[in-house]
């Protein structure tokens, strides 16, 4: 079964988000998947690849749990 490739149009809905923060996050995180240029006006991305990033940033960090006080 071939790889799916997603358009940043596609790709955005996909992980939840708007479209221009797609673009920004391409920008602006160096881990996030890199674009595949099919011509000057086509990028697509790896649907895999992404699922993967969104599935390794979606891990639980380790924090402190904090006590609340119970209201009375």
């Amino acid at each position: 079964m071939p790889n799916l490739s997603l358009r940043a149009a596609q790709a955005a809905p996909f992980l939840g988000i708007s479209l221009p923060t797609f673009w920004r996050w391409v920008r602006e995180k160096p881990d996030f998947p890199k674009p595949i240029r099919l011509s000057p006006r086509c990028t697509v991305f790896d649907a895999d690849a992404l699922l993967a990033w969104r599935d390794a940033r979606a891990q639980p960090h380790a924090t402190p749990q904090t006590k609340r006080k119970s209201a009375r």
